[in-house]
């Protein structure tokens, strides 16, 4: 069985090598999707019985563990000297340094390999991530799987 969940956050970034408008500073409104696998948790008495996941502690993982740390946050490559040196200029300015140029490619695979170990066979109903789809815009998306 598998079940999704998806929210939404809003983030700036740029993409410094591209060859459009992409170079330039600018945000999404994002939203993610992560897909979890496992079997049907059947345990009389337990508030889980009949679900492979509650669907309230998947978004609340995915919230603590990239959502509200990226939400409203400049997302910027780590060989970006030019941007960090502006952003280092604000004061209190919410910054989150990446290790690759932050794509959507990119984001969905970061964001994947933070969550990979954060959802946890509590049941023994094998459960996995199996996916993490993130949207740049609503018919723009990639997909980082297991």
């Amino acid at each position: 069985m598998q079940i999704t969940t998806r929210l939404e956050f809003d983030a700036g970034h740029r993409i410094p090598s591209h060859k459009s408008q992409c170079k330039n500073l600018h945000g999404h409104r994002y939203a993610i999707e992560i897909t979890l696998s496992g079997d049907i948790i059947s345990q009389e008495n337990t508030s889980e019985n009949g679900m492979v996941m509650d669907f309230s502690d998947v978004k609340k993982i995915a919230k603590n563990s990239v959502v509200d740390v990226w939400d409203h946050a400049f997302l910027v490559y780590q060989h970006d000297s030019e941007v960090l040196s502006f952003l280092n200029t604000l004061a209190n300015h919410k910054t989150v340094i990446f290790p690759t140029v932050p794509t959507a490619e990119n984001m969905a695979a970061e964001a994947f390999r933070i969550l990979k170990n954060q959802y946890h066979d509590t049941y023994g109903n094998h459960l996995k991530l199996e996916k993490v789809r993130l949207y740049e815009t609503p018919n723009n998306w990639a997909d980082a799987l297991s």
